[in-house]
C-alpha cells in the first residue's frame, strides 16, 4: 500500500505546483507585460484620469447628447457583467412587444423628427445583455439627434463615428461596428476642445 501512496503524493505535490503556482504565475507574468490593457480588464478612462468603464461591456446612455447603445436584458440592473444573459423571451412573448415598444417609442421621444428605419440593434438586446457595440445603422440614425442636442455639424459627427468605427474582425468575421463607449468620450472630450 505505501508502494503506491508514496509517488500517488508525491506526484500531487509536483502537479499542485506546477499547475496551481508555477503555470498561473507564468501566464500572469505574460499577460502583464506583453498584453497589460487586456489583462487588466480594458479599463477606459476620461481625459481626467477617471475610471468610467471597460471597452468589452456595454454602458446605460439614456442622455439624448450620446449616442445609445444596444439594450441590455441582464438583471437586476442593465449591464451587469454578473448576470450575463439575453432575455430567453421568444417572438411571440407580449413582455418582448412591450419592452421593444417601449424602446421604439423612447427613441421616438428624444427624436421626433428622425424618419429613418430604427435599426434592430437599438430596440433588441444581444445575446450577453453586455454588447457595447452598436451597427453603422445605428450611429447614423442618432447622428441627427447628438448634432442637434450639442449644436454640432453632422458632417463632424460622421467624421467622429468613422473615426472610431472598427473594421470586421481579422478583416473576415461580422461586421463593422463603433464602441458606444469609446465614442461618447471622444463626443465629451472633442466638447472640452471646441472650449
Amino acid at each position: 500500500m505505501t508502494t503506491y501512496l508514496k509517488p500517488a503524493l508525491i506526484l500531487l505535490l509536483l502537479l499542485t505546483l506546477v499547475t496551481g503556482v508555477i503555470y498561473p504565475a507564468l501566464v500572469t507574468v505574460f499577460a502583464q507585460t506583453l498584453f497589460n490593457f487586456q489583462a487588466n480588464g480594458s479599463l477606459l478612462k476620461n481625459p481626467q484620469g477617471q475610471l468610467i468603464g471597460s471597452e468589452l461591456i456595454g454602458q446605460s446612455f439614456s442622455d439624448p447628447h450620446y449616442f445609445w447603445g444596444r439594450p441590455s436584458a441582464t438583471g437586476p440592473y442593465p449591464y451587469n457583467a454578473a448576470a450575463s444573459s439575453g432575455s430567453n423571451l421568444g417572438p411571440t412573448n407580449p413582455a418582448l412587444s412591450a419592452a421593444i415598444s417601449a424602446r421604439i417609442q423612447a427613441l421616438k421621444t428624444v427624436d421626433p423628427d428622425n424618419k429613418l428605419p430604427i435599426p434592430v440593434d437599438l430596440i433588441t438586446a444581444s445575446g450577453s445583455g453586455l454588447d457595447p457595440h452598436i451597427s453603422l445603422a445605428a450611429a447614423e440614425y442618432q447622428i441627427n439627434r447628438v448634432a442637434k442636442m450639442r449644436k454640432l455639424d453632422e458632417e463632424i459627427l460622421r467624421e467622429l463615428v468613422d473615426a472610431y468605427t472598427e473594421d470586421r474582425q481579422w478583416f473576415v468575421f461580422g461586421e463593422p461596428r463603433i464602441n458606444v463607449l469609446k465614442l461618447n468620450i471622444a463626443l465629451d472630450q472633442q466638447a472640452v476642445n471646441s472650449k
